[in-house]
């Protein structure tokens, strides 16, 4: 169950290792953490291995229509591991197309259903480094097969759905590669997101939200600050006769996010 503290929106990220890394150091849900960090809470729902079978076992569990409080904003990542090739012997993550798509539109017809002010977005699967992700991955399992070519037509899926269900998506197929040196500075292993891939994501989310600010009002700007108001209890300013408020400062960051 999703909680909140009173009268603070809530974000979920709900997806696979993409979003489970995404919180660590230089991380695009660490970043939206520290954007948002008086604004809303960024909770964590997505773990490393997870693919759209999985997500449906548990999305009730993660995402229960009768809680009192739901999310404001759900975004969406799964079809990395869905792309990988099907192994002989019928386990792992593997999701034939068909079955994926299918999926996705229950996950987005189930997080459309819990409130009628939870917005949703989908990230499309991104592209990889095949020749560093083969060098990089663990000889403890079994061979991965994994290709650009299945990633390319897993985000269109994933596009597509969400064009169908009238859902945003960021198209982290072609986001990422706008870079010309993607395919070396936007991954740590061919795969996870380095700190400069997580800032296009964080960019790319930042953009759909303000161009939905209007109606959602969920860019950063666009929020009330909490605790704002001015404090005797701030740092005291040089006159020596007053405080200074730091509830906007936004000094502390690489990027001055719009």
């Amino acid at each position: 169950m999703i909680g909140r503290a009173a009268g603070r929106p809530v974000f979920v990220l709900f997806g696979s290792s993409i979003v489970q890394y995404s919180f660590s150091n230089g991380g695009w849900g660490a970043t939206l953490a520290d954007i948002y960090a008086r604004k809303a809470d960024i909770v964590l729902r997505g773990y490393i291995g997870w693919n759209s079978r999985r997500a449906l076992q548990v999305i009730d569990k993660v995402f229960p229509k009768d809680s009192a409080v739901q999310p404001s904003l759900v975004i969406v990542y799964f079809g990395g591991n869905d792309s990988i090739a099907a192994h002989p012997s019928g386990l792992g993550p593997h999701v034939p197309l068909e079955e994926y798509i299918n999926n996705m539109k229950k996950i987005a017809e189930h997080l459309k259903s819990l409130s009628d002010k939870t917005r949703v977005i989908f990230l499309s699967c991104p592209p990889l480094n095949e020749e560093t992700l083969r060098k990089s991955t663990s000889t403890a399992l079994s061979e991965i097969v994994r290709t650009n070519e299945t990633c390319r037509l897993y985000s269109e899926a994933c596009i597509s759905v969400c064009k169908e269900m009238d859902l945003k998506c960021v198209d982290l197929w072609n986001a990422i590669q706008k870079r010309d040196d993607w395919a070396t500075a936007c991954f740590t292993d061919g795969l996870h997101l380095s700190e400069e891939g997580s800032n296009l994501v964080v960019e790319e989310i930042l953009r759909v939200l303000k161009d939905d600010a209007a109606e959602w009002g969920l860019h950063w700007k666009a929020m009330p600050t909490e605790f704002d108001e001015d404090s005797p209890y701030d740092l005291v300013a040089s006159s020596g006769q007053s405080t200074i408020n730091p509830s906007q400062w936004t000094f502390h960051r690489k990027i001055q996010w719009d």
